[in-house]
C-alpha cells in the first residue's frame, strides 16, 4: 500500500526540494526518507518555527519516478537542474550535484548549495547525502514556498500528525482526507511554482550538515 511521508522543512532555498524545471525533486537531505519512499508514495513538507510557518504546507509531491545519482546526472531531461552558481537563483540552487566516473570511484560534488563556502567539495555533506543513492522525482506536485497554505487542523489531527524532528510515515488511508483536500483545493496549481522559496533571496548561501549552519558564499 502507498505511504505518505510528512516532515518539517527546516530550510527552503529551492534546493531540497527543488521544484524547478517542471519536476519536483528531492535529491539531497532526508537520506532515510529517500531510501524507503517508492513510486506512488506522497511526500509532504510542512513549515516549522524557523520559517514561521507551523501548520502550513510548503510542498506536496507524489513520487512518479526514482533515479540513482548517476542516472539523474546523465539524463538530459534533468540537465537544467545541474547547478550554476553564477547564474540565476534557480540555477544556483540546482540539486543535480553528484556523479562519478564509475561505480567504484568516489563521488564528485558539483559547486553547489552543499559545497564548502569557497565552492570546493564538502566531504561531510557528500557522505550524508550519498548514504542513499536515490533521487525522488515528481511530475505531480504542489509547491507553495512562501505562499505556504495552512492545512485544516482536523485533517492533520485525523492523520495523527504533529510537528517534530525527523519524518513520519503514514499508510495512505490514514492521510486520504488530507491528500484529497490538497488535490481538490489546488487542482489547478499542480506542477507550478506558487510562491518563491522562503530562503530564495539567499540562493548563493551554503549549508553544512556538520555545523548545521548556513553561510554566505566566499566566491
Amino acid at each position: 500500500m502507498a505511504k505518505v511521508y510528512i516532515y518539517v522543512v527546516a530550510r527552503d532555498f529551492g534546493f531540497a526540494p527543488n521544484p524547478f524545471h517542471g519536476t519536483c525533486t528531492l535529491a539531497t537531505c532526508k537520506a532515510d526518507l529517500r531510501s524507503t519512499a517508492q513510486v506512488g508514495d506522497w511526500v509532504i513538507g510542512m513549515g516549522g518555527v524557523r520559517l514561521k510557518a507551523t501548520g502550513r504546507c510548503v510542498f506536496a509531491m507524489k513520487v512518479t519516478a526514482t533515479a540513482t545519482y548517476d542516472e539523474y546526472w546523465e539524463n538530459p531531461a534533468y540537465r537544467a537542474k545541474r547547478p550554476s552558481r553564477n547564474g540565476s537563483r534557480k540555477t544556483a540552487v540546482g540539486d543535480n550535484i553528484y556523479h562519478r566516473a564509475s561505480e567504484t570511484d568516489p563521488w564528485l560534488q558539483e559547486d553547489s548549495h552543499h559545497s564548502q563556502p569557497d565552492g570546493s567539495q564538502d566531504d561531510y555533506n557528500t557522505r550524508s547525502d550519498t548514504k542513499t543513492n536515490k533521487v525522488l522525482l515528481s511530475q505531480h506536485f504542489l509547491y507553495f514556498g512562501r505562499a505556504a497554505v495552512e492545512l485544516p487542523a482536523e485533517l492533520l489531527e485525523a492523520a495523527g500528525y504533529e510537528n517534530g524532528r525527523g519524518h513520519r510515515v503514514f499508510e495512505r488511508d490514514e492521510c486520504d482526507l488530507l491528500v484529497a483536500w490538497l488535490s481538490k483545493e489546488f487542482r489547478d496549481d499542480f506542477n507550478m511554482i506558487i510562491g518563491d522559496p522562503f530562503d530564495f533571496d539567499r540562493s548563493s548561501a551554503r549549508y553544512s550538515y556538520r555545523t548545521d549552519k548556513v553561510t554566505l558564499s566566499s566566491i
